[in-house]
């Protein structure tokens, strides 16, 4: 079945747990190996020379070549019975006569089950690169093909935990959110343009650039998984901003100049519209690429993470580039010139929203100190909002499944260990929404994940919704269902019981060395004193709200069989110092001397004590050893033979000994949780000079990468205003288009405290995507501002704001409603596997898009309205823009007032 398995290809390993590899036994027989005056060593060595087959070359037999085989193999139990070890008084002495032979399984350190019962449980492992859900399919059809071969009453269980169930849940749910929030941009491109073809022309860039990025994937290898999609359902709605932004502005041109008493060719307006927007349109997406870049320098599990969902970011926003340069304008001189230009004006809504501006910069023009200031106290209100928010390292995931790590005192036997799993089990079952449990107790030395037999790890598979419904149960929260499973376990006394997910549990694994999300180490010189200063941490941190799970790592005393050689003895002996302790690790621990085959089956010839002479005391002292003058002499005479306590294990790190303490975090973030942990164990645990803790896990991951994001994101905000100022050669004007960064931030913090009041890397993701987005609004506003002045001859006055402002409406707030509204499905069902990531990540993006949006509206052009002025001077002056200066030097502009109203521009 293993060799089945594992011919399919992607599988990398199969690990058996809970079956016994058979081998033949030789069983010694102590008193009977010391009667005829044998030694260990003789036995072996009698073993290993009776397993052989040699050749004999070849010899001529009438013309014919043949080939001589001697063939010396063991075969059955009785032939290892009757090999000869050696002779005494003229008789020989065969294996049978000192030793029991027989084919049983090897000495187990492990066991497993399933829901309670004995069971083999196989662990299948893919190796990199394979496609989860298809290899399981693959692994699914060979075992349906190997059930026929099987005995009647084994059976096959594939439900015990699947990866790929968590995987399809989450492309399924992404998928969803992803065509969910294309719907919405349909919905809001229609509402605003009124006009079919102009919205099929800006839908256009969708799957163009949605193939685009396909393609791309297909050339670079990358695959279509949870994050890459997330990348492109939170792009999906910025793929139409820069066709938006060029189809409303050829559209506007081409009504405004069928207006005029002699239109001009369409082609050529068509031309001046598209490179009216052109230079505003690849900024920006600069902008948007370039704030993504830190996600790329992010090392360790987050940026394996980010990484994937940042180049479909990327990608997809690059092509939609390409399409609204190339396919867009094309697009609009066949479908638009020959199109009625119905009712020749805005559509209602258009009219509306541009009749409200009116009245709102109006406001703002006579107003401005109360604008600027109210936004300022916003923006300080936020910002100090953000050093009270909770931290965690990443979202909890929801993976459909749990993994209960089981830990018995140490030195618990596998027998006990089993009989506490199988309570454990039952116990588990007992909560309804649990379908199966798979336990595996031990693992064997060679295993990468070695445990010891007192540790159990219990794979918990929920019942579906069907199943639920048919029992006429309804599903619980999941916090509800953790509880309840830490109740029932708690029945059990002296056990640490740490609940997690599968997925989850190893990333923890992976950042700290335990399965937990925060581990507290403890280093110092003296393993009884780092127990005692351990179980005081844990006394302490027990005290904090929140924490659960709590255990010490199982460094104790444990009872040892210890043989110490005498060095004096063994020096009057002659003996060589490793014979004794290698003699009895061949009794106890076992040697293998040989292999048996059996057609295409291989087995372990061992040699070793019975299992019921392992505890003997006097057997063992009374163990004969060969000296080198061939005589024999017991172990007792040469070594002290005794139980005494000791040390199950003595753990390092840095070549420090250390200890560490675990624990979970639930019903509260993780960075407040540690925060207050660590305050009240340096108040009250004084560790004395040599001795020192410090704190792993996702806390200390959570704090590395923020403060990675931090920097890098410092120099992203470099980069923009370099990019700007490349563009628009005045510090004042990219101030003023970067002032839409502390605007988005407003929403984005409200955001935040509203779903709950927690920053995690995906939240700080969110935060980067964002400082691009909010860039393009300012960028396109100020761009026609001075495309007004520099190529339509206004001057500089408020009615020239206000005409820019109120033809920028439209685009402005499309471009940032189909951004926004795009990832309302992302922020529904944030529980809901694959969007948990993401969920942070759209939040985030969403509140801050909309404070952006809205405060853009009043905020830039009064603040244009205050600077502008300067800021075109240094413009002038930089690209000597002889339009601009004789508009700058009209006479001064005369303000809007009541009684000087601004007309509603269509």
């Amino acid at each position: 079945m293993r060799q089945r398995l594992l011919s399919i290809a992607g599988v990398a390993q199969v690990i058996p747990i809970g079956g016994e590899q058979r081998q033949y036994q030789v069983l010694v027989d102590l008193p009977r190996l010391n009667a005829t005056g044998l030694t260990i060593n003789q036995l072996e060595e009698a073993l290993r020379q009776s397993n052989l087959n040699t050749t004999g070359n070849f010899f001529d037999r009438n013309g014919s070549e043949v080939l001589i085989r001697n063939l010396g193999r063991l075969r059955s139990v009785e032939d290892i019975e009757n090999i000869i070890v050696s002779y005494r008084d003229g008789s020989p002495v065969t294996v049978k006569q000192v030793a029991t032979v027989q084919f049983g399984g090897r000495f187990k350190r492990g066991d497993g089950s399933v829901n309670g019962q004995p069971a083999v449980i196989l662990s299948i492992e893919k190796q990199p690169g394979a496609s989860t859900p298809e290899l399981t399919r693959q692994i699914e059809a060979a075992l349906a093909d190997l059930q026929p071969s099987l005995p009647a009453d084994v059976r096959f269980n594939t439900r015990l935990f699947q990866q790929a169930e968590f995987i399809n849940a989450s492309l399924t749910n992404v998928e969803e959110a992803l065509r969910d929030g294309a719907i919405l941009v349909v919905i809001v491109l229609f509402a605003f343009l009124l006009n079919v073809r102009t919205t099929v022309i800006s839908l256009t860039a969708i799957p163009l650039s949605l193939l685009v990025t396909a393609l791309v994937f297909k050339l670079g290898g990358i695959s279509i998984n949870t994050l890459t999609l997330g990348g492109l359902a939170i792009a999906i709605g910025e793929l139409v901003d820069d066709a938006i932004v060029d189809v409303e502005n050829v559209f506007r041109r081409l009504r405004e100049n069928r207006q005029l008493a002699q239109p001009r060719p369409a082609l050529q307006v068509i031309y001046e519209a598209s490179s009216e927007v052109r230079n505003s349109i690849v900024y920006a997406t600069i902008i948007v690429v370039l704030v993504f870049l830190p996600l790329f320098a992010l090392s360790g599990m987050e940026g394996r993470i980010f990484a994937p969902l940042g180049v479909a970011y990327i990608t997809s926003i690059i092509a939609s580039l390409f399409v609204s340069l190339t396919v867009t304008p094309v697009l609009c001189y066949y479908l638009l010139p020959k199109m009625k230009m119905h009712a020749e004006q805005d559509s209602r809504l258009v009219r509306w929203l541009k009749a409200k501006d009116t009245r709102l910069l109006s406001f703002g023009f006579r107003h401005p100190k109360l604008i600027l200031g109210t936004t300022g106290l916003l923006f300080v209100l936020a910002a100090a909002t953000v050093p009270f928010f909770g931290t965690e390292f990443l979202p909890p995931f929801n993976e459909g499944s749990l993994t209960v790590n089981f830990s018995a005192p140490a030195g618990t036997s596998l027998a006990e260990s089993n009989r506490l799993g199988t309570i454990a089990e039952k116990q588990m079952l007992q909560v309804p929404e649990v379908a199966y449990t798979a336990r595996r107790t031990g693992r064997a030395e060679l295993d990468e994940h070695a445990e010891s037999v007192n540790n159990s790890e219990i794979e918990v598979a929920f019942k579906t919704d069907a199943e639920l419904e048919k029992a006429g149960l309804e599903r619980r929260e999941k916090d509800v269902i953790l509880t309840d499973l830490r109740q029932r376990l708690s029945l059990l006394q002296g056990v640490s019981v740490n609940v997690g997910q599968p997925i989850s549990h190893r990333l923890d694994h992976l950042l700290s060395g335990v399965r937990a999300q925060v581990a507290i180490k403890v280093f110092g010189n003296d393993l009884l004193e780092l127990r005692r200063y351990a179980n005081e941490v844990r006394d302490v941190a027990a005290t904090v709200p929140g924490v659960v799970d709590l255990q010490v790592e199982k460094q104790v005393q444990v009872p040892q069989l210890l043989i110490r050689p005498r060095e004096d003895a063994i020096r009057a002996l002659g003996l060589p110092r490793g014979e004794v302790v290698q003699d009895l690790e061949t009794l106890f621990q076992g040697a293998v001397v040989s292999r048996i085959l059996q057609g295409q089956q291989s087995f372990e010839l061992i040699v070793k004590l019975p299992d019921s002479l392992r505890a003997d005391l006097n057997q063992i002292a009374q163990t004969r050893l060969e000296t080198p003058s061939g005589g024999f002499v017991p172990v007792s005479a040469v070594a002290d033979v005794s139980y005494e306590p000791g040390p199950n294990t003595i753990n390092h790190e840095n070549t420090q000994r250390r200890i560490t303490i675990s624990a979970n975090v639930a019903g509260r973030d993780l960075g407040s949780a540690v925060q207050e942990m660590q305050r009240r164990i340096r108040e009250q645990v004084k560790l004395p000079t040599g001795y020192y803790l410090t704190y792993g896990g996702q806390f200390e991951s959570q704090q590395a990468a923020s403060s990675r994001i931090l920097w890098l994101s410092l120099f992203s905000l470099g980069g923009i205003f370099l990019v700007l100022y490349a563009h628009f050669k005045s510090w004042l004007l990219v101030a003023q288009i970067m002032l839409n960064i502390p605007l988005a931030l407003i929403g984005s913090v409200a955001a935040v405290l509203l779903t709950g009041g927690t920053l995690s890397i995906a939240s700080l993701v969110g935060f980067i995507t964002l400082t691009g987005i909010a860039s393009r609004n300012g960028i396109m506003m100020i761009s026609h501002y001075i495309h007004l002045v520099e190529k339509e001859g206004e001057s500089f006055s408020d009615q020239m704001i206000l005409r820019g402002s109120l033809e920028r409406l439209v685009p402005v707030l499309m471009t940032a409603l189909v951004a926004a509204l795009a990832l309302v499905p992302l922020t529904l069902a944030k529980d809901a596997p694959g969007k948990e990531i993401l969920y942070p990540v759209a939040v985030v993006i969403l509140g801050g898009l909309l404070s952006s949006t809205l405060l853009d509206i009043i905020v830039t052009p009064v603040v244009f309205r205050l600077l502008g002025r300067k800021a075109l001077e240094q413009y002038r002056q930089n690209h000597s823009a002889p339009a601009l200066t004789a508009s700058l030097d009209a006479p001064p502009f005369t303000p809007l007032t009541d009684q000087n109203p601004a007309p509603i521009i269509h």
